[in-house]
């Protein structure tokens, strides 16, 4: 909130003299509640002098208007066009807030950095308790640019959060005026955000994405967490835990104990549709299918920092998974595998389909092995990180030496991982 054209030209003149890493501007001139702030002089230096300097600019559907010289903004057509003309102002990034769009059941953002639009949409949830919304929005984004997120994803895990906090707060009854405050400290109370991940979401680690079976492991004499260790010796950097025989009490456990291998290493620990077991022993995320719980489901009970990932055969699927807040989608089977029975081959022409339509980081996964790793990632698709493998491993007599091969196959198709 600035108040006087004297304190925004004194801002501007500061962040010149000491320019900062990333500027996140949230325009506050209309409340939530409707009361204006900011006047037509103050309007006209914040157009002049400190929205230029903006890596991204966050108003809400009022704010954008006044911008705007009163434009009406009622449809997501209205914020796209709205997003491209203050763009257009000079702000590398526009994030038009749409918490007030009316006739929409979802909370729909639109995000625009000058090539492309990202439409953002969540399930709106009812309650008084918006008030700081947009002011916690904005600091959430300048708090995950700082910790290296691009601007995208930073957007992305900042609307998670206040997703989740308006959630847990919405039966909070406080204060007596038309809006009461959401709850920021739900991590400090809710066990389901009691997360400890060390490092945010990086599609890199789907370079060699290891994914276990329990009946391979039976087969071989081997347990699960020795599979685990031996994967990631050789090279593993990415491991989900597919364990469909498992009784849930021993899953858990012995979930909790290849997380500890993970952590000790710095490699990601998912499990494969079991959202109640990663909960439980608190792994970095989930990987879901098609058939299994919504990946929007899956973030509201899992929080805004886990990793989500969806397994998907099409651009339409790819997509849903996008608007449904996954972070990643795995594409397959590339290739026939035994490993799943009434698998849909979708080929490499499929897979280059998907990973061309979506707005996600990309893993391979299906019938690969040494022998089509390379051409599987020779299909040159930006968005495709790495492959994801179960017998070539895990169906072996060593897992440590398979891994290793297949790394080094990898290494070798330049997808620039290690």
């Amino acid at each position: 909130m600035l108040p006087s054209v004297g304190i925004v030209k004194t801002l501007c003149k500061t962040l010149r003299e000491f320019p900062v890493h990333a500027l996140v501007v949230d325009p506050v001139m209309v409340s939530t509640s409707g009361d204006v702030l900011a006047g037509p002089s103050i309007l006209s230096t914040f157009l002049e002098e400190l929205l230029p300097m903006a890596d991204i600019i966050t108003p809400n559907l009022k704010e954008a208007s006044a911008l705007l010289n009163g434009m009406q903004l009622e449809t997501v057509d209205d914020m796209r066009s709205a997003a491209r003309l203050l763009h257009n102002m000079g702000p590398k990034n526009v994030l038009v807030k749409g918490g007030d769009l009316p006739d929409s059941s979802d909370a729909v953002d639109i995000l625009y950095n000058g090539h492309n639009f990202y439409e953002l949409r969540s399930p709106r949830i009812r309650t008084r308790n918006t008030h700081g919304t947009g002011c916690s929005l904005a600091s959430s984004i300048a708090a995950e640019v700082a910790k290296g997120y691009p601007m995208l994803s930073a957007v992305k895990v900042a609307k998670r959060f206040v997703e989740t906090a308006l959630d847990y707060s919405k039966e909070i009854d406080i204060g007596n005026g038309p809006q009461g405050p959401f709850d920021h400290l739900l991590r400090l109370k809710s066990h389901s955000q009691a997360c400890h991940r060390q490092q945010p979401f990086d599609p890199s680690d789907l370079f060699l994405y290891a994914v276990t079976d329990s009946r391979m492991n039976k087969r071989w004499g081997r347990s699960i967490i020795d599979a685990v260790k031996a994967a990631i010796d050789g090279g593993a950097t990415i491991i989900q835990l597919r364990e469909k025989d498992a009784e849930t009490k021993d899953f858990m456990e012995s979930a909790k104990a290849c997380l500890r291998i993970c952590r000790l290493h710095g490699v990601p620990l998912l499990i494969n549709d079991r959202v109640d077991v990663a909960i439980a022993c608190d792994a970095d995320g989930v990987h879901v299918g098609q058939s299994d719980m919504p990946a929007r489901v899956a973030r509201t009970l899992l929080g805004p920092e886990k990793i989500i990932g969806v397994s998907c055969k099409t651009p339409e699927q790819a997509e849903q998974a996008w608007v449904d807040g996954a972070d990643y989608i795995g594409c397959g089977g590339v290739y026939p595998t035994n490993t799943k029975e009434n698998n849909i081959t979708v080929g490499l022409n499929g897979l280059k389909t998907v990973c061309m339509a979506s707005k996600l980081p990309v893993v391979a996964i299906g019938g690969i092995g040494v022998s089509n790793a390379r051409a599987v990632m020779e299909i040159r698709a930006s968005n495709l990180k790495g492959v994801a493998v179960v017998s070539a491993l895990f169906d072996r007599e060593c897992v440590q030496i398979e891994t290793r091969k297949l790394h080094e196959v990898l290494l070798g198709s330049n997808i620039g991982s290690t």
